[in-house]
């Protein structure tokens, strides 16, 4: 691989513009095939086969009156003293609705006191307006007309908010100005890494070309496909992320070839070929990682593990060829610009830097046991949070208070409860006649109300054939509660009670399935996650411990980042420091999406530092300084890759959205641990301690393991050297065809 990479390289390096322009004609062809089609994502989080599932189409089979057409419950609350239902405040609500239903798409309005829904204490209730096309189809215009009618309400003291299948506040395909921020920062490490704003700009531009493309590619394919706008999200932040760390690897190698003399084209050619390899290496490896998804067995999770890998694939391509493209055009001007006193400050400031790197690698390896400790034991004390982990989905409870939904949202516990928002559809199915009579109904209503946990349940409800009967209940507890998920189990353990078979379903126990069948996937996803990198690592590194070591560091990264989330978002510490609205149960896709993505990434970081710790033992046999070389040529690196990848990530921390907030802080702390704090210690802590058997390999599992030359070594052998004749360097003109 690494001579083909040389190959390319060289290839691109020299057709810079044809280069260039063949990605920017196929950008615009698929922009254009977008503009064409459109774009159609699809929000559903089911999985076909639960028991939920299964009773969802029974429900829409046996008592479906039609199409379900989009309703918007407007949520108020009487000032203090006032009934809702008072003759002011009845006008006050007509004039609201009256307002609304100026909207031709509007079918119907209903007030409070007309539906019956106001509660106990006269309080609280809400209108109906319901609109003549599905939820998914009623037009922003419409929306708008709600939003902003809501003021004549609110202007006479009601407070009003919102609820109901029409959705306001949709996942957001991007962070927002959190992520534009996340992008400035990076630019601020880059120019401060290469001490140069020309090359600080080229991985921002290479990664947001590749991002382009993928991102252009999933558009095309929500029109076949079944993928959520969730998946874009995590596709752009993935795919920046990598693509900025894989631009960053190959410039700052072309940079060390530039050093050491070579021209401008040997020297993209050898990056291309050295730290080519390993971004192509690292690519493959998030990407198999991001396909694993797919063992989990749930839709939407390998739609959106499948575009994600996508975004990442022509990040590795653009980054093997339009970097060394954009290099070629560039040359010799990728050095501090002359007369900038800053940026020259800046490249004395990073020649001490590499020192101080090579102090901090000197520390750990003259250190080790005592870092190694204290390291494993702050992972240790980060994950014990995750042994309480509590899975559900957000809802708009999750959301930001000055939202209208979330305002609704608590509205309407405070007058129902929290199980009002956890509704649970029962169906009742009698195996004859004879299981069907009144008597026998009554008694199994009355057992599902005595369960605990049940607040409420209503009146058996038959269908137009009368052979099946429908039975709303109201858990006590929310629908992401431990008690909600007991009593749907409870209830479907009363099944054939009486000779009836009971059937749960609901939008509760639809997410209650999903994440309890992603709890049960989970060791399994785990395992193979693991064993594949302990597998992988052995092939590359040819050794036993040095893979287990990398297999442990990630098991402890990850559990630490699922733990610090579990304290943050579900514990509710330090929330108003990230901008959460309150404490909720974590994202049920989040340990996997963890899981699969920080895999990928951690796998990078050892590879990228391993690799040049690996490639010096060989050449010097002394294990210790094979370590501080890796920590100081490959550290600091290491250490910008890490930084640029959790800046990129806390950009998205700041979504108004609870899920892409969760996502955000789960990969960017899961970065932060990894990269730092396991990689960039105890792996050279631990290695110092095993000395030269972190390089054991039995020769008999070398021959028949195959072999991957991620560093270009053989092209290293087959390179000629520049030779220095005193303070001039002569630059050769390299051809692996020529010896």
């Amino acid at each position: 691989m690494a001579k083909l990479l040389f190959k390319l390289g060289k290839w691109a390096g020299a057709n810079s513009k044809k280069v260039l322009v063949a990605f920017i004609l196929f950008s615009a062809i698929l922009g254009g095939i977008v503009g064409i089609q459109g774009m159609s994502f699809s929000e559903g989080t089911s999985m076909p086969g639960t028991e939920s599932e299964e009773a969802l189409k029974v429900l829409n089979k046996e008592f479906s009156s039609g199409e379900s057409l989009g309703e918007v419950d407007i949520v108020m609350k009487a000032q203090d003293n006032e009934a809702l239902d008072s003759e002011e405040n009845k006008a006050v609500i007509n004039e609201l609705l009256n307002e609304i239903k100026k909207d031709d798409a509007v079918k119907s309005v209903a007030t409070p006191a007309e539906v019956g829904n106001i509660n106990s204490e006269k309080q609280i209730g809400y209108a109906i307006v319901t609109y003549k096309t599905p939820a998914e189809d009623v037009s922003q215009t419409s929306k708008d007309i709600v939003e902003r009618s809501l003021e004549i309400t609110r202007d006479q003291g009601i407070q009003t908010g919102l609820a109901g299948s029409v959705e306001f506040e949709k996942t957001q395909a991007g962070g927002g100005p959190g992520e534009i921020i996340g992008v400035i920062v990076a630019y601020v490490i880059l120019t401060i890494t290469f001490a140069s704003f020309i090359v600080a700009g080229m991985p921002i531009l290479t990664a947001i070309i590749g991002l382009g493309i993928g991102i252009l590619l999933i558009l095309i394919g929500t029109n076949y496909f079944d993928i959520s706008s969730v998946s874009l999200t995590l596709a752009g932040m993935l795919g920046l992320a990598v693509g900025i760390d894989y631009a960053l690897f190959i410039i700052s190698r072309f940079k060390q070839q530039l050093k050491k003399g070579f021209s401008v084209r040997d020297s993209i050619a050898i990056a291309n070929a050295t730290a080519g390899s390993a971004v192509v290496f690292a690519g493959i490896t998030v990407m198999i990682a991001l396909l694993g998804l797919s063992v989990v067995n749930i839709p939407f999770i390998t739609s959106m593990g499948i575009a994600t890998a996508v975004v990442v694939l022509f990040s590795i391509i653009v980054a093997v060829l339009v970097v060394p493209a954009i290099l070629g055009l560039v040359g010799h001007r990728l050095r501090v610009e002359k007369g900038n006193k800053f940026l020259q400050k800046i490249n004395r400031t990073n020649k001490k830097t590499d020192a101080n790197t090579n102090k901090w690698g000197k520390f750990v390896t003259n250190h080790p046991l005592v870092i190694s400790i204290l390291g494993i034991t702050a992972l240790v004390v980060m994950s014990i949070p995750f042994f309480h982990l509590n899975l559900g989905l957000p809802n708009d409870g999750s959301k930001p208070y000055e939202f209208a939904e979330r305002e609704g949202y608590d509205l309407l516990t405070e007058a129902y409860g929290e199980g009002y928002h956890a509704s649970l559809v029962v169906i009742a199915d009698p195996a004859n006649d004879k299981n069907a009579t009144k008597d026998k109904l009554e008694t199994l209503s009355n057992k599902i109300s005595d369960l605990d946990h049940v607040a409420s349940t209503s009146p058996t409800m038959p269908n137009k054939d009368g052979d099946m009967f429908l039975i709303n209940v109201t858990p006590e507890g929310g629908p992401n509660d431990q008690e909600t998920k007991d009593v749907v189990r409870e209830i479907r353990d009363l099944s054939d009670a009486n000779g009836i078979n009971l059937m749960v379903t609901g939008s509760t126990a639809v997410n209650i399935d999903v994440t309890e069948h992603i709890m049960d996937a989970l060791p399994t996803f785990a395992t193979l996650i693991v064993v594949f990198a302990f597998v992988l690592m052995m092939v590359v590194f040819r050794s036993l411990l040095v893979p287990l070591k990398a297999v442990l560091g990630f098991v402890l990264s990850i559990a630490a980042t699922l733990g610090f989330t579990v304290f943050v978002v579900q514990d509710g510490n330090l929330i108003d420091v990230f901008g959460f609205p309150g404490s909720t149960s974590v994202l049920f896709l989040l340990p996997v999406l963890c899981i699969g993505i920080l895999f990928g990434l951690s796998m990078d970081y050892e590879v990228f530092l391993v690799s040049r710790i690996r490639e010096e033992y060989l050449h010097t046999g002394d294990a210790k300084k094979a370590i501080l070389v890796g920590m100081k040529e490959n550290g600091a690196v290491v250490t910008a890759a890490g930084l640029i990848m959790v800046v990129v990530f806390s950009g998205f921390i700041f979504s108004h959205d609870p899920t892409i907030k969760q996502m955000g802080l789960g990969l960017a702390f899961g970065v932060l641990f990894d990269a730092f704090i396991v990689r960039m210690t105890i792996v050279p802590a631990v290695m110092t301690l095993m000395g030269k058997a972190s390089w054991y390999f039995p020769k008999w599992l070398d021959k028949i393991l195959p072999k991957f030359d991620i560093e270009g070594e053989e092209i290293m052998k087959e390179v000629a050297q520049p030779k220095v004749r005193g303070s001039r360097k002569v630059m050769y003109n390299l051809d692996l065809n020529e010896k």
